[in-house]
């Protein structure tokens, strides 16, 4: 089983995390936003990724490092458990689709992290989260994980639904990246034999 923890502790969050890559999307989360805590929920369920994830932010504060922090340590356990990333699928391509809203999210697993971002909100919260704070946590675990990470709504007027289409979608993504292909034969997916920065 590839999993991994991570236990994380600054003067703003003090976080653990623990997921396993090869699980069923079972999450048991806790971050102090309710809305952030619906969201990480959705990713583990659509991925198929089981998460725990226990956050005591500085909220209050605001939810700036607590969004932040929770993407950067899941990223990073993500990242641990993926080891040398053999035999994973490396690449997603998703268009996800909520009501009116739909949305593309595509990502290669390269190690060299690059994020580009064409969505936007038309509210400032969704329930008690700050919008802005959605990009910011996509833009963050790319960081961590080491993700050339694409995001983009296509249309779509609901923010709840569009939010929620970009998290879905990222979910499904990465289910295609990290998971085990039997062809590859435990094969690393580059010609260079290695995955990680300055590598194709």
């Amino acid at each position: 089983m590839r999993t991994a923890s991570i236990n994380r502790k600054t003067h703003e969050t003090d976080i653990a995390v623990e997921v396993n890559l090869d699980g069923t999307g079972s999450y048991d989360v806790s971050t102090g936003i309710g809305f952030l805590d619906h969201m990480i929920e959705q990713f583990s369920r659509h991925s198929l990724i089981d998460i725990t994830c226990k956050i005591a932010g500085d909220l209050h504060v605001d939810q700036h490092h607590t969004t932040e922090d929770s993407a950067i340590a899941i990223g990073q356990a993500i990242a641990s458990a993926m080891g040398d990333k053999a035999g994973i699928g490396r690449y997603g391509d998703v268009h996800s689709p909520m009501d009116e809203a739909l949305c593309r999210v595509s990502l290669d697993i390269s190690g060299r992290p690059y994020f580009v971002w064409k969505a936007a909100f038309t509210q400032e919260k969704l329930g008690e989260f700050d919008t802005e704070l959605v990009e910011h946590w996509f833009h963050s675990i790319s960081q961590a994980v080491g993700i050339t990470l694409h995001m983009e709504l296509l249309y779509g007027t609901n923010n709840h639904h569009i939010c929620e289409g970009l998290f879905k979608g990222f979910a499904r993504a990465m289910r295609c990246a990290v998971e085990l292909d039997p062809r590859k034969g435990g094969a690393i997916p580059s010609t260079k034999g290695i995955l990680g920065q300055d590598t194709l």
